[in-house]
């Protein structure tokens, strides 16, 4: 798609500037609906989550930018407890929570150390106010961490301990798909939330592209009983990280009846079933060469 390119060839201190002004201009237009009474509560998102298909039981990882789904009554608590309403006490809710916004090499580059308790969320005010609920645990991945919350909410996350990529068989973005779990992208899409696309870069000995930088970091994780433990990790390599379309993959996702397009307040929303997503790739990449650098 047009705009991934445009993406590409952008500097990111551009981008970001972009991206801060934007927000400015979003935040002014909510206030302005909060002022004139136009707020949107849980029992409407959760008539829409319902809607969409979710159920009690589910496992639903979660990308979200709140402010496209309008000025919400209670802010992220109006989002975070529809969506734990929606899946009831057996389900699970995920969600990323990098301390990272930008480009892992320069993350990595600068870190001391990634304390799991208290290093802050740079993935919204949602995932930063889900990351603090009680009985939310969270990953040791110090690039790619994922909250969770759920009765079998340590065994999401687990396996991100001591992994040198935070995409393997074992992370939470492949156990979702293991549990026949969805992925729910609202107001964002693959292009700003794509994480469990790099689920076949791990999963294919011989990926044709060099998506790792050429050498690994190391690593200081500060665990949940103040413990420091060691291992070497592997950032995204930025320049292969440019020529990303992920984007492009999404009507083939569509057609194979892997994600569906809803709406949730303001938010378009996509809905995906993790488990056929991770299939279609492998069978795409396998059968085609298709991965979201060569679309």
């Amino acid at each position: 798609m047009m705009r991934d390119w445009i993406r590409s060839i952008t500097p990111n201190a551009a981008l970001e500037a972009f991206r801060r002004y934007k927000k400015r201009r979003r935040n002014l237009e909510l206030q302005r609906m909060r002022d004139l009474g136009h707020t949107i509560n849980q029992s409407q998102l959760t008539s829409q989550l319902e809607e969409m298909g979710i159920v009690k039981g589910d496992v639903l990882l979660v990308h979200t930018a709140m402010s496209k789904i309008g000025p919400l009554v209670d802010g992220p608590k109006t989002l975070v407890d529809a969506l734990l309403e929606v899946v009831g006490d057996s389900g699970h809710i995920l969600m990323p929570s990098s301390p990272n916004p930008a480009m892992q090499l320069d993350y990595i580059r600068t870190l001391d150390a990634f304390d799991v308790s208290s290093t802050p969320s740079k993935m919204g005010a949602v995932t930063e106010y889900f990351r603090q609920q009680k009985g939310v645990v969270r990953s040791w991945s110090p690039t790619e961490p994922v909250c969770a919350y759920g009765p079998e909410s340590d065994w999401f996350v687990s396996g991100h301990a001591y992994k040198p990529t935070p995409y393997d068989g074992e992370s939470p973005f492949a156990r979702v798909a293991q549990r026949n779990g969805k992925i729910l992208y609202i107001g964002v899409t693959l292009i700003n939330a794509g994480t469990s696309l790099h689920l076949l870069e791990d999963a294919v000995s011989d990926f044709p592209l060099p998506v790792y930088y050429n050498e690994s970091f190391a690593t200081n994780v500060i665990a949940p009983d103040g413990k420091n433990h060691h291992w070497d990790i592997y950032v995204h390599n930025p320049e292969v990280s440019k020529i990303r379309r992920c984007d492009d993959l999404l009507p083939l996702f569509q057609k194979a009846e892997v994600a569906k397009q809803h709406q949730l307040g303001m938010a378009t929303t996509w809905l995906f079933n993790a488990k056929k997503m991770y299939d279609c790739m492998l069978t795409w990449y396998h059968e085609d060469g298709i991965t979201m650098y060569s679309v």
